[in-house]
């Protein structure tokens, strides 16, 4: 598997499961109902069968890294969708999490 298809992956799998809790966020913080927090548990399980198209066969590898991944998606999910503007604290934070998936994920290993 190739660097870039394993990044794609990543960023399908941020997409469904910072999107999928998003949705529970809106059907039941901000009362939109049970279709939006049912339309959001379906984004969560495809974000579960996404992370099983992860090259790499260690469950908690992959999972460690997606967690960097995910810390910046939503940083970057709540500017495009809720307005919030991160700090330079938020964003030195993202950064040092998405260099920690580059050193998990890509670093030789023998």
């Amino acid at each position: 598997m190739t660097i870039v298809r394993s990044l794609v992956l990543f960023a399908l799998a941020a997409l469904f499961e910072i999107g999928g809790a998003w949705l529970v966020w809106q059907g039941v913080r901000e009362q939109r109902g049970l279709i939006w927090a049912g339309a959001g548990v379906i984004a969560l399980g495809l974000y579960g069968f996404v992370a099983t198209l992860q090259a790499d066969a260690h469950f908690g590898r992959i999972l460690a890294a997606y967690g960097g991944v995910f810390v910046a998606g939503s940083l970057v999910w709540g500017v495009v969708a809720d307005g919030f503007r991160p700090d330079r604290w938020d964003v030195i934070g993202a950064l040092i999490c998405l260099a920690g998936v580059l050193v998990i994920m890509y670093a030789p290993r023998s």
